[in-house]
């Protein structure tokens, strides 16, 4: 029986590819969204990408735009939260 997961091992992980700048980027962000405004900002984000539903009519050329949107969105969330956790930074602006 073959071991299909020995295949896929040169993928690797993200945090394995993560260089130095990555982080100091991740730290950014995570400084510039904190507090109330950043997280209403956030919120809206969510709301206007993540979260938005169309039909089954919608066209291919909207539902990349879409998932693009929604991809920036996570993206920018998951580079808040590598902030959060490397630094301590809380939500709230307190170090």
């Amino acid at each position: 029986m073959q071991d299909y997961k020995s295949g896929w091992s040169w993928f690797g992980t993200a945090e394995s590819n993560e260089k130095p700048e990555d982080s100091e980027l991740a730290l950014c962000f995570a400084r510039v969204f904190r507090g109330a405004d950043a997280e209403r900002v956030l919120k809206h984000l969510r709301a206007v990408s993540v979260e938005q539903v169309v039909g089954p009519a919608a066209s291919e050329a909207l539902l990349r735009h879409i998932e693009g949107q929604r991809q920036l969105v996570t993206h920018i969330q998951a580079l808040i939260k590598r902030g959060r956790e490397n630094s301590n930074i809380q939500s709230n602006g307190e170090q």
